[in-house]
Order: C-alpha cells, then structure tokens, then sequence
C-alpha cells in the first residue's frame, strides 16, 4: 500500500494536476516511484507538458501533511486510486484523479443506474422546471442523480431528487470545506446526508473559473448519461456533454424553443444525433431498465397536483445571481468611497508580462492538433469570441470547445468577457 501523503503529493504536481496523475501513475507505478524518481526519468513520460515535469522535482511534503491535517480536523475523508471504494468508472478515464476528497457516505456508484443533471447558472423558469422535474422523478425510479452544486439547472436538479427520496452527489470545483455559491450551505449539507460531496481539490481551495471544465470530466466520468437541460453552445453544460461522448457514456437532452439562446445547446446535441430527445424520466429510465432490473421502478409518476407540492412546498426562493461564475476579487468587492476619488493616472501597457514561448516539436504527444489550430488562430494578441474562434479556426464547433477546455485547464487559454486569448506565442518553423 502505497504512503497517503505520497499520493496528496501527486495530486498536486502543477496546474490541474488530476489531468495528468494518471499518466505519472502508468509510467511510474506508485506515487513512491512517481516520488524518488529524477527529472531525467520526468522527461520520459509520454504526454505530460512541461509545468507538470517540473513541478515533479518539487519533493516537499509538508504541503501534503498540512492537507492531511484539515482533512481529519474537518471530517473530510480521502479515497485514493488503490482504494476499494474508489468508482471504478472515473479508473477508466484517461484523466482519472488520482486523489478523491469527501463528506457524507459514498454511495456504490459502479452498481447503481448513475445519471448527471447539468444545465445553465441562470437557467430560465422553464429550466429550472425541468429539472426539478427530472430529479424528482428519476429518483423516485430508482436513479441515483449527479450534478454540480451552482444556481439553477445543478441546484433545481439536487433539490428535485431529494425530494424524490434519492441517493445524490454533488461533485465541486473547490474544496468541500468552500461552501460554493454562496448561500447553498443546507443544500451542501442536505447532498452530504442523502448522499456525497466529492471533489478532487483539497480543502481550502477555493473556486476559479478554470476548476470546473475540469470538474466536469468527473460528473461525466460517474454517470452511465448526462441529461442537458439548458445551455449555449459554449456552456459548461456542453463541455459535460463532450467530456460524456468521449468517454462512451449516453447524453441525453431537453429540447427547447427555435428563439430560446439556452435550448441552442440541447437542441444542437439532437439535430446532430449525439443526445437522445427526452419528455419525461421514463425516456430515460428505460434505456437501463434491463441493466437493473432490481433497481429501477416501473413506470409509475405521481399525481400532477401531489408532484407539484412535493416541488414547491418548502422548496427554497431562487437565489441572486452574480454577475460572474467565480467571485469577484475582494477589491472589485469593496465599497465605494463617498467622497470622490482623485483621477486615474492613464493606463499603461502591461509590458511586464513576458509571453510563454512554446516549440509545438518538444510538445508532442501534450497538445493535440486541434488545440495547436486553436493556439495559432489566438495569435497576435487577438481576443475572439467561441463564434470567431470557431470561424477562424476552421473546424467544427465541438471540436474547437474541447480544444478550449483543456488549453483552458492548462492555462493556455484564458477567458475574459466572453473572449478567448492566450499568453502563449507558438515557435514554429517557418
């Protein structure tokens, strides 16, 4: 068995360290020989970029032992790759994280008819319908329900199940002990009593707007399907779609109005045959039916005025929306002075900030060819949209959105104002 502060270890060698550690794992075979190893054995394994390698030759543990320490402090417990109890579904992820933290009781999810909930932040009342909707019903039937822990679709979607009396997880983009967003402080712990908070950051990690793509992959990795409810193109309930379709696991979809922006992304998975259209949880109850036949109830839905209380009765008021995914830095947050403040001085450009040069040659087998398509179409300090990105990339839409989401994860990529640019300047050979 291999040493717990090893692993911790691992699980935090450079930026989304859970992409990669499953890579370090194969070639090395333990965190220990991961651990001993030097940085010429580093620049042997295959597919890892050059963050991770060096990040590798940092040995210190005591960040481990402090992650240790909160942990028991907290009653956060701790599942690692060589661990029983470990979901044998996220093992056959290529990214599988190799350290798992949570609260509540870990349901045994590789035996259990497992179904994501995903969809908008600021979903529409007809969104939020759905999926309360959805949740309460996929529960009563049988289904364990999986989703995030934001304002709407994820929130609707919890609180539906657990009103259908169903097993849930939730799984964060920050560590357990960051109730994120604000306000959702019973619904962390409703999820921790009926079910499991999970994430792969340890406590004290707070949220940033590149943690949850990466969080997705896990909401995708546990579930046999993912039901979109409400989306754009872009949104990170596509990116939860793509992470599902390449991973082999069912998506299914809500379908939506022609004019309504959130349906474009339900309904683009339709018309391009990559989600089964769904009315009810039935459409998608019997898709696993025969899988588990012990498990999964008949079709049997309750009275219209009898699902109608169990929804709105005690349900909570919708939240306030903030403007962003990620709070605002404490500066944006603070309080105006009364008295007028002096005149800005005017701004200077930001020379400060060297461009990272990357050789797409001593990259290879780290950055796909896509998102070397995407890097190049970024260059010279442009600022797209997805839509421009996506027309001067020159490769379908989905293609270009799973290229975003690693280079995102990576931080080659960054977002601002919905508008793509990266600190990266491509050396190529002319």
């Amino acid at each position: 068995m291999s040493n717990l502060r090893h692993w911790l270890w691992l699980s935090t060698r450079g930026p989304a360290p859970g992409m990669y550690a499953a890579r370090v794992l194969e070639h090395f075979g333990t965190p220990e020989g991961a651990y001993y190893a030097d940085s010429a054995a580093y620049g042997q394994i295959p597919g890892i970029p050059g963050t991770v390698r060096q990040a590798l030759e940092d040995k210190d543990l005591t960040p481990a032992e402090t992650i240790l320490a909160k942990c028991k402090e907290q009653g956060i417990w701790i599942l690692t790759m060589q661990d029983a109890a470990y979901p044998q579904r996220l093992r056959q992820l290529e990214s599988a994280p190799c350290v798992l933290y949570g609260k509540g009781t870990l349901p045994q999810l590789d035996h259990l008819p497992v179904v994501a909930i995903v969809g908008a932040r600021k979903a529409s009342p007809y969104g939020v319908m759905a999926a309360r909707q959805f949740g309460l019903a996929l529960a009563r039937q049988g289904i364990l329900v999986v989703s995030g822990s934001a304002y709407g679709v994820d929130a609707a979607a919890l609180n539906g199940a657990l009103r259908g009396g169903g097993e849930v997880v939730s799984v964060l983009g920050n560590g357990i002990d960051v109730t994120y967003p604000a306000g959702h402080e019973d619904l962390y712990a409703d999820v921790a009593a009926a079910g499991a908070l999970l994430s792969e950051y340890p406590p004290g990690t707070p949220p940033a707007g590149a943690h949850f793509p990466v969080r997705n992959r896990l909401i995708a990795g546990l579930s046999l399907g993912v039901l979109v409810v409400e989306g754009t193109e872009t949104s990170g309930a596509l990116i939860t779609a793509r992470w599902a379709l390449e991973a082999g696991r069912d998506v299914f979809a809500v379908p939506g109005g022609i004019d309504a922006p959130l349906s474009r992304g339900p309904n683009g998975l339709i018309r391009r045959g990559e989600a089964k259209l769904v009315q009810d949880a039935w459409d998608i109850v019997e898709e696993y039916r025969a899988l588990f036949p012990d498990t999964l109830q008949g079709k049997t839905p309750l009275a219209p005025p009898t699902a109608q209380t169990r929804l709105t009765q005690g349900m909570p008021a919708p939240h306030p929306l903030p403007p962003e995914e990620v709070p605002a830095p404490a500066e944006k947050r603070r309080r105006k002075p009364e008295t007028p403040s002096p005149a800005p001085e005017p701004l200077q450009e930001d020379v400060s900030r060297p461009k990272l040069v990357i050789d797409p040659r001593q990259e290879e087998g780290a950055l796909t060819e896509d998102q070397l398509v995407v890097l190049r179409a970024l260059q010279g300090e442009k600022r797209l949209s997805a839509e421009e990105l996506v027309e001067a990339a020159g490769i379908p839409a989905r293609r270009v959105l799973s290229a975003l989401t690693l280079l995102q994860i990576r931080q080659l990529v960054e977002e601002e104002g919905r508008r793509f640019s990266t600190p990266v300047e491509l050396q190529e050979e002319s």
